[in-house]
């Protein structure tokens, strides 16, 4: 294991048994999944809805130059202006030229994962351009220094006292202070942001081609307000986002909100086709998409796990899975944490650093059942797994052990050889520390399945006992 696997594993000891962790995302979790069962419970038919946004994808993933060069060329008639982006550095450092060309000091950003995947912020700010979240959730993980926890909701590990104490320390609200007196003071701060930034950058939920626009899902109103004012807006933007028509919006918006929020539409959906046009009283003088590869291709040409890159970022997968439930997501980091991280982050940013995160599963299957665009995600899970090995990026001491236990458990003679005492004391020897820090070690029985078998099945009277 290197280092990574390594702290991977500590923290997510630390985090498995922090109570006040466990209790916070049980209550969240719990809330997030009442409004699910109830926003699916309206869809007609899910099992045939999964599956039609499973062939479209399909479609796309199939077809994805044509698509996107169809989407650049409808975007492009508005006045919209392309940048690809073959990796993070690439993106950061056209979209500092944008910005340095236009003298920009300050931006505001509405939530987007991808802008984290390349650690947008944190490259400004080294430029000195001041680059604030105004998403809620992202404004408090921002003010604490932390990284989204989660996909759809940035700042699920922490409870209303927890925010309310931090609103208390920085701006000298009421320790005791409700959600409802937290979120107008976020919004008394961020609205002179909005008058006062140079360029407003967002991410989208999806890239329609037949029209050559984005697509911006979101519950606050912020996207449209860093949309709206600034004279500059930038859309970073995954290449996997794509999607064929604008049609594709009446059955992809219901989905990603019902399996993102539970909500049966996000409050604010919007498509944008360009900047402002002659007569038109809103929007930008400028703006730009940046297609963003950064890993993508490399995971599109798997072609097994390439279906890993259907997923719209509804983060259903997350909350139904044990594990993310119980160590978080900023144990796993990376980006995108959970079952879907799992699978793309060790294909996008190298299987030798990542592979330990397609481990960090019970393949139980939750996070299949629950996709909404029915991505096997324990498959690609398992199948990363045979990539690590196949790349011989297992120690030695793991695929000598593995190679023991094939060759035993292919022989019932081998099985059987140790007795159950012989076999305790190897548990208690060399797995106690492994397995059984928390837990207390199984204890095998004196004798074996085929041993008890085979003396109860013992001939009798030249004819076998019936058992």
């Amino acid at each position: 294991m290197g280092s990574t696997a390594e702290e991977f594993l500590v923290a997510s000891e630390d985090k498995a048994f922090d109570m006040s962790h466990r209790r916070i995302i049980n209550y969240n979790i719990g809330k997030y999944d009442a409004a699910v069962d109830k926003g699916l419970s309206k869809i007609i038919n899910l099992e045939n809805t999964k599956r039609k946004g499973h062939a479209i994808k399909w479609k796309v993933m199939e077809n994805l130059d044509k698509f996107l060069l169809e989407f650049e060329n409808n975007f492009q008639k508005h006045d919209g202006k392309i940048i690809w982006a073959n990796d993070a550095e690439e993106a950061n450092r056209e979209i500092l030229n944008i910005l340095k060309k236009a003298g920009a000091k300050t931006i505001v950003k509405s939530k987007s994962m991808v802008t984290e995947e390349i650690h947008l912020n944190e490259f400004l700010e080294s430029n000195h351009i001041e680059s604030l979240e105004t998403d809620l959730g992202e404004y408090i993980v921002q003010l604490l220094g932390q990284k989204p926890y989660h996909i759809v909701t940035p700042a699920m590990h922490l409870s209303k006292e927890d925010i309310a104490k931090l609103f208390n320390e920085r701006f000298g609200t009421p320790i005791d202070a409700t959600p409802e007196q937290l979120t107008q003071k976020a919004r008394e701060l961020l609205r002179e942001k909005y008058l006062q930034a140079d360029a407003g950058i967002t991410g989208a939920n999806f890239l329609i081609a037949d029209t050559g626009s984005i697509a911006i899902s979101e519950n606050e109103g912020n996207a449209r307000l860093s949309t709206s004012f600034p004279k500059i807006h930038i859309a970073v933007v995954g290449i996997e986002k794509i999607i064929p028509s604008i049609a594709d919006l009446d059955l992809f918006w219901p989905m990603l909100s019902t399996h993102g929020t539970g909500q049966n539409l996000t409050v604010y959906n919007t498509i944008l086709s360009g900047p402002r046009q002659e007569g038109e009283t809103d929007g930008p003088e400028e703006m730009y998409v940046v297609l963003l590869d950064n890993g993508r291709t490399n995971l599109l040409a798997q072609k097994e796990q390439r279906q890993a890159l259907y997923c719209i970022r509804c983060g259903a997968c997350l909350n139904a899975c044990p594990v993310y439930k119980n160590i978080g997501g900023h144990t796993y980091e990376t980006t995108y944490s959970g079952p879907i991280g799992s699978i793309i982050t060790p294909q996008m940013n190298g299987m030798e650093e990542y592979k330990h995160l397609s481990y960090a599963s019970s393949l139980c299957g939750k996070c299949t059942e629950v996709c909404p665009v029915k991505i096997e995600i324990h498959k690609m899970l398992l199948l990363n797994r045979r990539d690590a090995v196949k790349e011989h990026l297992v120690t030695k001491k793991e695929k000598w052990g593995w190679a023991i236990w094939k060759k035993g458990m292919l022989s019932r003679k081998l099985t059987d050889f140790f007795s159950g005492k012989t076999k305790n004391f190897l548990l208690r020897k060399f797995f106690k520390k492994t397995w059984g820090h928390f837990r207390e070690m199984p204890k095998v029985a004196n004798k074996s399945f085929s041993q008890v078998w085979k003396e109860q099945n013992s001939d009798v009277g030249g004819r076998k006992s019936e058992v």
